[in-house]
Order: C-alpha cells, then structure tokens, then sequence
C-alpha cells in the first residue's frame, strides 16, 4: 500500500481516533491543534489507544504534532479536518488550507451534519472540486463506517482516491451521492430518534421503555440485517401495505418535540445533570460508557482477528 501524508486537523477525540488509523496503516501523519497541552498528551493517548485493540505502540511514532497549520499541511496529500462543529470556524479552516495545501491535496471534512458545500464557501471556487466530505463515526478506530460526500464541486478522482484510502485502512466507505444536512447515517440515526421522542410526547410509553424495545428486537438484528434488505425479505408488496397503515400517523415534526423541549426548558439535560428522558444516578454514565467500550472493543478486535485469518489464508 503506497504510504500518503496524511494531515489531521484537530486532536480532539475525533482528530487522534483518525490519526490512529492512518498512522497504523503505514501513513505519515501530521496532527494539528492549537493547544500545546493538548498537543502534549497525544502520544501517551496514541500509545495508549493502540494498546487497547492490541496494536504496536511504535505506530504512534508515525504521529509528528504542529501548532502551526501551514507547517502542518505543507506536504499533505490529504487533508481530514475534525474541528469545532461551527460553520464560521470550518469556513475559516478550509479557507487557510486551501491557501497552504499542495494543489493535489484532498481536503475532506468531518462534520457530522453541516453541509460540505456550506464549508467549502470558504474556498476559491477555483479550488472547490478539491473539497468532499468524510463522516466518520467516534470512536474513529473502533467503527467502520465513513461516509465520503460529493458536493456538486467536488471531482469524481478526489471522491475515488478518498474512498480508496480509506478502504486500504479497513474503513468502511461509502459514497454519498448528495450533500444533505446529516448525510445518511444521521439522518436514519435522528429518525428514529424524532419517532423515539414522539412516542414519550405522546405518552405511548417512556425513555425506559422505548430503549428496552430497541435494544431487544430489531436492534439485534441491525449489525447483520439492514433496513433495506429485510425490506425485501419481508416482500415489498407487504412492506407497500404495512407503510401505508402506520407511515400516516408517524411523526412529521420540523423541529425539536415537547418531550425534549420541555426537559432543556427545566434543566434536565440528561446524563450531565442527572435526569434527562432517564433517570442519572452517580456511577451510571461511567457504566454505561464502559459496557458500550467494551461492547466496540470486543468487535473491533474480533474483526482484526477475522482479518488477520483471512490474510494468512490467502498468503
């Protein structure tokens, strides 16, 4: 696999879990943030990080820091920005790249909702076919997923050499055809949260119980039967008939819903707070955390195992 320079921006959470993957796939990588302290903690993360999914700690090595963002992108031939989710700032960054990158450098945000096309007004529109978006999903080393995202500026090699990267990572890429606000996996994942949310305005049930019904039936499915084809398992004609018993009384809200706009409005954010659609005892969001880690963790390194087998049979 040709070895790339590779530029993070930002070593937050999301910015070192890309890192990490890069630099544990052969790359050179450039990580930048504006803060020194954090810049500092990086590679006892990185080490520590890669320790959990049993991975050489000498990958952190490939992982130099900057302060300074025209030194950090000089050389880059990607770019893959995982700053402050605000528009201004992302325009603000975008713009600078574009000025500091080589020509041929990919420029690829992570915003999770902004629409790339609003980002890339940062950019000379001369520049703008260098600008796509990559969603990846947090933990960055732990699930697969990254939805590249083609603006109507954005160059067909630019989406494929994105897409072919990241597959050479192990990354599930996925292209996404048109920029919407939210992508795919948000969109589906913020659905069924409105429905989730109606349900509890509506008093058909509560937070309690619409998390037992996820997680102990459908939710058990969805890691290897997605929506679609059950779609099609079930038949289309009787999927035709279902939707057009219960899609009419589902939840067509435009805006946020009274079971969430009435908890804000009394300071019951959640977890942070201790009460939010559930009940925040001390102890259970580090448990909750924790069991999800796990859960991650476990299918993660049972996918490198998988690989790792599936390698040394075709060998």
């Amino acid at each position: 696999m040709q070895a790339f320079n590779i530029s993070v921006i930002g070593a937050g959470l999301m910015g070192l879990g890309i890192a990490q993957v890069f630099a544990s796939h052969g790359h050179r990588v450039s990580l930048f943030d504006t803060s020194e302290e954090v810049l500092g903690q990086v590679p006892d993360r990185l080490r520590h990080n890669l320790q959990l999914l049993d991975l050489p700690i000498h990958h952190a090595e490939a992982v130099t820091t900057f302060s300074n963002l025209r030194n950090a992108v000089a050389s880059a031939d990607f770019v893959f920005e995982a700053g402050p989710e605000k528009l201004a700032v992302k325009q603000d960054i975008f713009a600078q790249l574009a000025e500091f990158t080589p020509p041929h450098a990919v420029l690829a945000s992570n915003t999770s909702v902004i629409p790339i096309t609003e980002i890339a007004k940062g950019v000379p529109a001369s520049k703008r076919y260098r600008v796509v978006g990559a969603h990846w999903w947090n933990p960055a080393p732990l699930i697969p997923l990254v939805e590249v995202v083609r603006t109507a500026d954005s160059g067909e090699s630019e989406i494929t050499s994105t897409i072919d990267l990241l597959l050479a990572c192990g990354k599930q890429a996925v292209r996404v055809n048109k920029d919407v606000p939210g992508f795919v996996g948000n969109r589906l994942q913020h659905a069924l949260w409105r429905e989730a949310q109606a349900l509890i305005s509506d008093d058909v049930c509560d937070g309690e119980t619409i998390d037992l019904v996820v997680k102990n039936s459908f939710g058990l499915r969805l890691p290897v039967f997605g929506p679609i084809e059950n779609a099609d398992m079930v038949g289309l004609d009787l999927t035709q008939d279902i939707h057009s018993v219960v899609l009419a009384d589902l939840s067509q809200a435009t805006g946020p819903l009274p079971a969430l706009t009435e908890r804000v409005a009394r300071g019951e954010l959640g977890a942070k707070s201790g009460r939010g659609f559930l009940e925040w005892p001390a102890g259970r969001q580090q448990a909750t955390s924790e069991r999800l880690s796990k859960y991650l963790l476990d299918v993660a390194r049972k996918n490198l195992a998988e690989k790792s087998e599936h390698n040394h049979e075709q060998e």
